[in-house]
């Protein structure tokens, strides 16, 4: 099956487009480049541009009438900065969204994957999240899933569309084979700024938020490495239609996560394992966006899309520094 993926040419996006290939599918990538790298389309099917270019998916469509379905990775995605930014944000992810799912629609394309977030969520008791738990988006990034969310709802029961937002959560490591990885020089999440002080690059990492009431204080996350990650999206792409053999209307959500919740101290102590040798590690108030986190029940992935996590945290960071290395090998030879 041929799979339109906008951001094809970064993190998330390259490594799924890997194993769409693996799995003996044909990606075609729509990406502006804007943070994606040009390497990561070597010898794929690639377009250069804006999602909301109507000409563009026009022509892209015409090249390729046999797409069978869109997945839709291209975003923003740093906290922070979309509290400083809301604007470009909200024009980005949201305006730029509609406006894809606006023409996928006119070109016959109605099935859609979207890249969602576990941001969504509201604390919950024991901080692990089913697809029912209150939501509460606490940044613009998060806000701006939200809606694009209740927009592909919206459209899919009116347009005849079909939806399917996967909310995950923490991707962490590489393609195990190398083939792609973390596409950002300077990583705002927390495996990368680890592996950014491991490498000298940063004098030390912060543990942002350390009052939180989980059982060392700090944040609870659920890792999941980009490859199961990657995987199922091939999965969804694969069992569509028995998702929707199992919901009722044209929508619907499942979290992708490995299902064990994870705190950020643990998560450096597993780096300090994996790695060999401390680093420094001091502690800062929570960032501007932050919240105290969730993990996921994965069980309805298992049931609809026959998908469950199969990497290990340890895995995750073997792969994230190796990746790192070979990026500093090719950018100063040695």
């Amino acid at each position: 099956m041929k799979v339109l993926v906008t951001g094809g040419a970064g993190y998330i996006g390259s490594t799924t487009c890997t194993a769409l290939i693996e799995a003996g599918h044909t990606p075609i990538i729509l990406d502006s480049l804007v943070t994606g790298r040009r390497e990561f389309t070597k010898d794929r099917i690639f377009y250069e541009g804006d999602i909301s270019d109507e000409s563009l998916l026009r022509r892209i469509f015409a090249d390729h009438p046999d797409i069978c379905c869109a997945i839709h990775f291209a975003a923003l995605i740093v906290v922070p900065e979309s509290v400083e930014r809301p604007y470009h944000y909200y024009h980005e992810n949201v305006y730029k969204s509609l406006e894809l799912f606006r023409i996928l629609n006119t070109l016959g394309c109605n099935r859609i994957i979207f890249s969602s977030s576990a941001s969504l969520y509201d604390n919950v008791p024991g901080f692990m999240v089913t697809e029912d738990a209150p939501l509460k988006p606490s940044s613009p990034y998060a806000r701006t899933k939200y809606m694009m969310e209740m927009v592909l709802q919206d459209m899919s029961n009116a347009y005849g569309m079909q939806g399917i937002a996967l909310r995950y959560f923490n991707p962490i490591g590489a393609d195990p084979k190398m083939r792609t990885g973390l596409a950002n020089p300077a990583p705002t999440h927390v495996l990368g700024k680890l592996v950014s002080t491991a490498l000298g690059l940063e004098p030390e990492f912060q543990i942002t938020g350390v009052d939180w009431p989980t059982r060392d204080g700090s944040g609870i996350r659920d890792y999941l490495h980009v490859w199961d990650l990657a995987r199922a999206h091939v999965c969804a792409v694969e069992n569509f239609e028995n998702v929707f053999a199992h919901t009722e209307g044209n929508y619907a959500v499942i979290n992708l996560g490995s299902g064990n919740g994870v705190t950020v101290k643990e998560l450096v102590n597993a780096f300090f394992e994996v790695y060999g040798k401390p680093i420094a590690v001091t502690e800062a108030p929570p960032r501007p966006g932050d919240v105290a986190g969730a993990y996921a029940n994965a069980d309805k992935a298992a049931q609809l899309i026959g998908w469950k996590a199969e990497l290990s945290i340890q895995q995750g960071i073997r792969d994230a520094l190796k990746w790192a290395d070979e990026e500093r090998v090719k950018v100063l030879g040695y």
